[in-house]
C-alpha cells in the first residue's frame, strides 16, 4: 500500500487533517436543541437522512447520536424507519436526583443540578475532576439567572481538586508512550489552569457585580482521579466514572494517539440526601471522603503553566 507523505505518520503524530464529525458531537448538538426547546416536545426529528446530509456525516453516525438522546430519555421511537420523536418533557430528565434518576451525561445533569443548588442563600460546592472543563460550563446556567435577577445567594464557596501538575497522569497519555517531550501533558494542563482560571473569575466577579460573598480554592491532588465527583450544599452527591478510550487529539496542527476520556460524556450517577438510607450515606461518605483527600495529601495548586 502506497501512504500520501503528507498523511504519514511522522514520530507517533500524523499530520492534521479535516476532522470527521462525531455521533458525540451531533448528540451535543441535537441535545442543545432540544432542551433550548428549539425542538418542542413531541415533534418529529428530521429525518436521518436529512441530519447525515445537514452535519455532512454517514447514516451510522446519525443513528448513534440518536440511541444516545433515546439513553437519555430526550427522544422516543428511534429506528431505521420513521423520524424519532422528541420525549414528552424532556426537561424533567434535567432536574430528577435520588433512587429512580436515571444517570445522564454530565452535559445534560450538571448544570440544571448547579443552578438549583444556586438558590440556596448559602452555595457549597466541591469537586473534583480531571479539568473542570464541565464545572465551568454548568456554572453559566447559574451566572445567567444571577445577572437576570432570578437568584440570589449571600455566599458561594467552591472548593476544587485538580491532578497536581507535577505528576506522570494515568491519562491523557501518548498511546506510543511519552517522550523526551510529553505534549498531551501539556495540553491537558494548559486546559487545566485555562479552565480554573476562567471559573474562579467568573465567580470573583460576582462580589464586584453583585456584592456576593465569593470564595474559591484549588488544592492539587497526587494522583490522576479515575473518577469525577460534585458535591451541592451538602445534599447532593453527583458521582461519574471516567472511561478510557482511544482518541485523536489535535497538537500544534497535528493529530496524535491518545488514551483519554470524555469527560463531559460521563454519565452522572445522582444521590440525594434524605431520598433512603443507600442516598444519604453515600452523599455523607463522599463528603468524609472528599474532606480527607482535601486536607491531606493534596497540596497548594497554582493556575499557572
Amino acid at each position: 500500500m502506497v501512504v500520501d507523505p503528507k498523511h504519514a505518520a511522522v514520530n507517533g503524530r500524523k499530520r492534521a487533517q479535516r476532522p470527521h464529525t462525531s455521533h458525540h458531537e451531533v448528540a451535543d448538538e441535537l441535545r442543545a436543541r432540544i432542551l433550548s426547546g428549539r425542538l418542542r416536545s413531541g415533534e418529529r426529528m428530521p429525518t436521518q437522512a436529512k441530519l447525515a446530509d445537514e452535519f455532512g456525516v454517514e447514516r451510522g453516525v446519525v443513528r448513534q447520536a440518536l440511541h444516545i438522546l433515546q439513553s437519555e430519555r430526550l427522544l422516543t421511537n428511534v429506528s431505521k424507519g420513521s423520524p424519532a420523536t422528541v420525549a414528552p418533557d424532556p426537561g424533567l430528565t434535567r432536574t430528577s436526583v435520588g433512587p429512580a434518576a436515571p444517570p445522564l451525561p454530565t452535559t445534560v445533569a450538571l448544570a440544571p443540578r448547579i443552578a438549583a443548588a444556586f438558590a440556596a442563600p448559602h452555595v457549597e460546592i466541591d469537586a473534583l475532576c480531571l479539568t473542570s472543563v464541565s464545572l465551568t460550563l454548568a456554572m453559566g446556567e447559574p451566572l445567567r439567572e444571577i445577572h437576570a435577577g432570578r437568584l440570589n445567594p449571600a455566599k458561594v464557596d467552591v472548593r476544587v481538586l485538580l491532578p497536581s501538575r507535577d505528576i506522570d497522569l494515568a491519562f491523557p497519555v501518548p498511546v506510543e508512550g511519552r517522550g523526551d517531550d510529553d505534549p498531551v501533558h501539556e495540553r491537558w494542563l494548559a486546559q487545566r489552569n485555562a479552565q480554573g482560571q476562567v471559573l474562579k473569575h467568573n465567580l470573583l466577579a460576582l462580589r464586584a457585580t453583585h456584592g456576593i460573598d465569593v470564595h474559591v480554592t484549588f488544592r492539587a491532588l497526587p494522583f490522576t482521579p479515575p473518577v469525577k465527583l460534585y458535591l451541592l450544599n451538602g445534599a447532593e452527591a453527583l458521582f461519574a466514572y471516567y472511561t478510557l478510550g482511544r482518541h485523536e487529539a489535535e497538537i500544534d496542527h497535528e493529530y496524535l494517539e491518545t488514551y483519554d476520556a470524555e469527560g463531559t460524556q460521563s454519565m452522572l450517577f445522582a444521590f440525594e440526601q434524605g431520598a433512603g438510607l443507600r442516598d444519604t450515606t453515600f452523599v455523607e461518605q463522599s463528603h468524609l471522603w472528599f474532606n480527607a483527600l482535601w486536607e491531606t495529601i493534596s497540596s497548594e495548586l497554582t493556575l499557572t503553566s
